[in-house]
């Protein structure tokens, strides 16, 4: 298996922590991760000691969760950590979250280009929209329409680029002895005016070397799916099974024909959420037990509004009684509650059919490190994109179970890289340099 036919990874740790709200609280973890820079600097040097692709940061610049027992979904501004991770590290790339909503193309434009000059070519942007309340309100007066996020959203991307390209890669000079900095000639002003955006340019930064960012978006979205399949480099998918990250690499690959791109002009990174232990049973109870230190109660009236019952008061340790099984069916409205309805029909007990991860975000893959690794390998075989955009439950120390434990037994399969074969994100996703 050649490099070009391994699978891609990323990996992130919301705020600091892993995907599960009571990961804050899980021994060994350190509660107030997401505040302290040396939680996430240690986090990107592990991901680089796996070779890991890049390390991923969402963001939601407020407060859109109660905080009251569970740990906050961001946190650190992503430029700030992503700097910091760039200066501890040599190889990874770093991806980071920056909101088409109320951002100004000009401020995105110089801040990830700042990045990339500082990381020497390792850094992504991806373009996303927020829903959030508690965001939106922080920067404008009111909701904005969906109609308007997106045509706004258009707008800063194509606005981005043009900026991105304004500086050209031959235009630095720094010719000493002949007191020649810069070729001001090819150094152009874009003078974008759009609906909802206007930017004169040029950048005041030259490119990378990797020329300008790598651009990840959204995916499952109708306007990120446009945007993927018309120009982005990478985008991120979150099916709930195998056979839905199938149908869209699918979709996405006929989208990208009609546009005149070619399957290899991008990578699908889907979610997955992993739990690693010495055994499959030790997963389970170690995914119960990060249930035990959040809301377990919400989680199990969400399971029931998944199988169309009422699970108040049974004690989570027993399977559902078969009464109540009689009248359950999978309600179409998630299409996770398939996978529900098949665990509870098994006689699992209440606990594990949650620790198993039917109402999580992304699929879930526990066990044994080689479980694990089985899982991946699955999905990757099947065609799906090519990517994972791994999650880990509780926080850096899963992280580090997952580089040090799964990782090399992807190596050994020939799945997943032994050393990072190119200096740039662009490189290593094999894309081209691309300067606007």
């Amino acid at each position: 298996m050649t490099n070009s036919e391994q699978m891609h990874l990323t990996v992130q740790l919301s705020s600091g922590y892993g995907v599960e709200p009571g990961g804050w609280r899980w021994p060994g973890e350190n509660p107030s991760a997401f505040v302290d820079i040396e939680t996430f600097v240690k986090a990107a040097q592990v991901a680089e000691r796996g070779m890991v692709d890049a390390f991923f940061m969402v963001d939601i610049p407020g407060t859109a969760n109660d905080i009251a027992r569970s740990q906050p979904q961001t946190s650190l501004d992503p430029i700030v950590v992503l700097t910091s991770m760039a200066m501890a590290t040599e190889r990874l790339g770093l991806v980071a979250t920056m909101s088409t909503t109320f951002n100004e193309p000009y401020n995105i434009a110089r801040q990830f280009r700042s990045l990339d000059l500082v990381s020497k070519g390792r850094v992504g942007w991806n373009v996303v929209t927020t829903g959030a309340s508690a965001a939106l309100l922080n920067y404008l007066p009111g909701l904005p329409s969906s109609e308007h996020k997106h045509a706004r959203s258009r707008e800063v991307h194509e606005a981005v680029v043009k900026l991105w390209g304004s500086w050209p890669q031959d235009a630095l000079l720094l010719d000493v002895e002949g007191g020649r900095f810069a070729d001001t000639g090819k150094i152009k002003s874009i003078d974008y005016r759009g609906e909802f955006v206007t930017t004169k340019g040029p950048l005041n930064l030259p490119p990378s070397p990797q020329g300008m960012p790598v651009v990840f978006t959204a995916g499952g979205a109708q306007d990120g799916f446009q945007l993927a399949a018309a120009s982005a480099d990478a985008t991120y998918n979150n099916p709930y099974d195998i056979q839905s990250a199938q149908r869209y690499w699918s979709t996405l690959k006929n989208a990208m024909a009609r546009h005149g791109r070619k399957p290899e002009d991008i990578t699908v990174f889907s979610g997955i959420i992993t739990s690693v232990a010495s055994t499959e049973r030790e997963a389970l109870d170690r995914r119960a037990a990060l249930d035990d230190l959040a809301d377990p109660d919400s989680r199990v009236a969400y399971l029931g509004y998944m199988l169309g019952i009422h699970l108040d008061g049974l004690d989570r340790g027993k399977a559902i009684p078969q009464d109540l099984m009689a009248r359950a069916r999978p309600t179409p409205a998630d299409p996770r509650s398939r996978r529900a309805y098949e665990l509870a029909k098994r006689g699992l007990t209440i606990r594990d059919i949650l620790a198993h991860g039917p109402i999580n975000y992304h699929p879930v893959a526990l066990g044994t490190p080689e479980q694990v690794a089985d899982l991946l390998e699955a999905w990757f075989r099947a065609d799906i994109g090519r990517g994972f955009n791994i999650t880990p439950d509780s926080g850096l120390t899963a992280l580090t179970d997952f580089v040090d434990q799964v990782i090399p037994i992807l190596q050994r399969r020939g799945l997943f890289r032994k050393a990072y074969d190119e200096p740039t994100l662009r490189g290593r996703l094999g894309l081209p340099y691309r300067n606007g």
